[in-house]
């Protein structure tokens, strides 16, 4: 699988989930960790757990399995790193404590809206 198609493949995932705010950034020309980040919230730390192993199974019927999971002892932040591309699935408070996005402003926001349905 491409790069693209690794993305598409999360971030539909994700919204198949009823993910909130999922937003991908382009990080590759910034760091050496990623191409990029993808960064989603749920409404519960069971939200967030539910999310990020919808997206394992996913990907894992590609193939593709994590090189890392990492998750703190509530779930209220998961992160999939899949080399190429490392999800943080938060709950929502604890995606407004780190602000990720902010962190990684320099990177560029990738246009997601045909991956995601729209309601």
């Amino acid at each position: 699988m491409t790069v693209q198609e690794k993305l598409e493949l999360i971030v539909r995932t994700l919204d198949s989930r009823k993910g909130e705010d999922i937003q991908a950034i382009k990080i590759g020309d910034l760091t050496i960790l990623a191409d990029y980040f993808v960064i989603v919230n749920g409404n519960s730390n069971t939200h967030a757990r539910t999310m990020a192993d919808e997206v394992e199974f996913q990907m894992s019927q590609k193939g593709i399995e994590p090189e890392r999971r990492e998750a703190d002892t509530g779930n209220t932040w998961i992160v999939l790193d899949y080399g190429d591309i490392i999800v943080h699935v938060f709950y929502k408070e604890t995606r407004s404590f780190y602000k990720l996005e902010g962190l990684w402003a320099d990177g560029e926001q990738v246009d997601i809206s045909g991956m995601i349905t729209k309601e």
